[in-house]
């Protein structure tokens, strides 16, 4: 199972979010999403054509999950069951 996190270097959300994900230890994958055009595609087309970060991608043997802007208490029960 792996976890990325589309973000940017200014958003307020993606720190706050990247940040309570190291304090409870869950490793990610971060994403620029200025830095990484194919990133920002991706990201559009699960956001209605907008660029909004921080957007969550959870891969998992069963299928893709992906949340917008999702509490790190979100994002931690949808790692737990797997």
């Amino acid at each position: 199972m792996t976890l990325t996190v589309y973000s940017t270097t200014w958003c307020g959300p993606c720190k706050r979010l990247k940040s309570q994900l190291t304090r409870e230890g869950i490793s990610f994958t971060e994403v620029d999403i200025e830095r990484d055009p194919d990133a920002a595609t991706f990201v559009m087309s699960v956001n209605g054509g907008n660029q909004v970060v921080p957007t969550v991608v959870i891969e998992t043997p069963n299928g893709r999950i992906v949340r917008t802007n999702p509490s790190a208490r979100e994002v931690k029960a949808l790692l737990e069951p797997a």
